[in-house]
């Protein structure tokens, strides 16, 4: 892992391929619009000239695949096909790959496979998404106004040339966020800092709290589109918003515990209980919640720690220490870029059981998502030993579900894999880890795998999906 993060920084450093394929100058129709919603998205350089395809036409939430066609190509013609998007701060995001058509002259990217060359090769129809780059090194793609899509532009290159040759066609498709009929309802009640998305129609719906981690702030992509399939999805802040504290140094469950009785309260959210999710430090706050509060019907952790990390926690009269330390342990790469999966003490050893959260206590059933190349800390151990713990006091066995080459940002289906970022705890520039194909994978079951466990649990339905990998 520790060679692909260097080989996936260097590439964006260097910005190689993105200098291969030059950019249309002023004036041509690289930022042109897309004018017609319901347009098929495919503007071309002349009337003879090929066109692109997408289905759906011109939009499609983010989370779901996209299929992408180029016709009008001659018989085996090669191509370059490149995708760039922006983010809210200007931020470029770019992939590109080497395709030949077929010999009636379309290019399916579902049936053609990619060339080696470019951002990946083989048969990947949605390789143009979830393999998109930062231009800029150590940059993660965040929609933070989830209101407003993010616009893809797929551009058409002849050749497979450095740089590549004319411009042949060009498309734009907007990935959205909200399915039509979704409320976004800010929540200011009391101490609560969050943002309610509630589905089409009265209700009521089964909930689910949403919690992120150390980045603090409120993030709210992923509740918003969990809202899309039938949940009442508060995304919830604790620390870094508005009036909340600024910084992590202690957290009062009390704050937490207002916020679950703020949903069981409302009368668009399906009780006795609601579900929990929440990734890397929100996991073990969502460990916390059901261990301490009640109401809590399920709980969904992406490496997530069974010890409170970070910031004292409290309870009443309870207090939990965070775990302890050891700089000494972090390593740093050629590329400065810091690995900490060791940075942590053991949980099991001397003074730091006491940050071992009593996930005992829980009477809900939780659901383990594991990156097994998670390098922001150990989550598969965390997993096992909170399962070991369960078990050994009489309460059910947790589901864990362990992926090969994930990382540990595991999001909704087709964010690109972040290989290193800043970490707002540490202070420095840390790798995340995962292999980006094995990465897009994960992310596309464990969202099929978290949206199953809170059916079955909080609607008692359950969708019958089931694991691909």
């Amino acid at each position: 892992m520790w060679r692909v993060a260097d080989r996936l920084l260097r590439r964006a450093g260097a910005r190689c391929w993105q200098r291969q394929l030059s950019r249309p100058g002023p004036g041509s129709l690289r930022c042109s619009p897309v004018r017609t919603p319901g347009a098929a998205a495919a503007r071309c350089l002349s009337s003879m000239a090929p066109a692109v395809r997408f289905l759906p036409a011109a939009r499609s939430l983010f989370d779901e695949p996209v299929a992408i066609t180029v016709q009008g190509l001659s018989p085996r013609q090669q191509v370059t096909l490149r995708t760039s998007l922006q983010d809210e701060t200007g931020e470029l995001f770019e992939a590109c790959a080497r395709y030949q058509a077929e010999d009636n002259g379309e290019l399916d990217l579902a049936r053609c496979p990619a060339l080696p060359g470019g951002s990946f090769s083989g048969l990947e129809p949605m390789g143009l998404l979830w393999a998109l780059q930062p231009q800029k090194p150590f940059r993660r793609l965040v929609k933070r106004d989830v209101q407003t899509p993010l616009r893809l532009l797929l551009e058409v290159f002849e050749g497979h040339g450095s740089p590549p040759g004319q411009l042949l066609a060009q498309a734009q498709h907007e990935r959205v966020f909200l399915r039509d009929g979704v409320q976004r309802v800010p929540v200011r009640e009391g101490r609560i800092r969050a943002t309610l998305f509630l589905p089409p129609g009265n209700g009521p719906f089964p909930g689910i709290i949403d919690i992120y981690g150390t980045g603090g702030g409120l993030p709210e992509y992923r509740a918003c589109l969990l809202a899309n399939y039938g949940f009442a999805v508060l995304a919830l802040a604790y620390y870094s918003y508005e009036d909340l504290p600024k910084d992590m140094k202690e957290f009062h469950l009390e704050y937490f515990e207002e916020a679950i009785n703020y949903m069981l309260q409302h009368r668009q959210v399906k009780g006795p209980g609601i579900g929990l999710l929440g990734i890397s430090k929100g996991g073990d706050l969502c460990v916390s919640m059901a261990s301490f509060l009640k109401g809590i019907a399920a709980t969904a952790l992406i490496n997530g720690s069974v010890a409170n990390v970070g910031a004292v926690l409290r309870y009443k009269d309870v207090t939990i220490p965070p775990l302890g330390i050891n700089a000494s342990r972090i390593k740093v790469n050629k590329s400065g870029v810091a690995n900490i999966i060791n940075v942590l003490n053991n949980p099991l050893e001397g003074p730091d059981r006491q940050s071992f959260i009593p996930l005992e206590k829980a009477e809900c059933p939780f659901l383990f998502i594991v990156g097994q190349d998670d390098h922001n800390w150990r989550s598969e151990f965390f997993a096992v030993e909170g399962s070991k713990r369960l078990q050994a006091h009489g309460k059910e066995k947790p589901e864990i579900i362990c992926y090969p080459g994930a990382g540990h940002y595991i999001e909704p289906p087709f964010f690109p894999m972040c290989a290193a970022s800043i970490h707002m705890l540490v202070g420095k520039l840390v790798v995340w880890g995962g292999e980006p194909k094995a990465h897009c994978e994960a992310q596309v079951d464990a969202w099929r795998q978290i949206q199953a466990f809170f059916h079955k649990h909080l609607a008692g339905t359950l969708s019958g999906t089931s694991s691909k990998l």
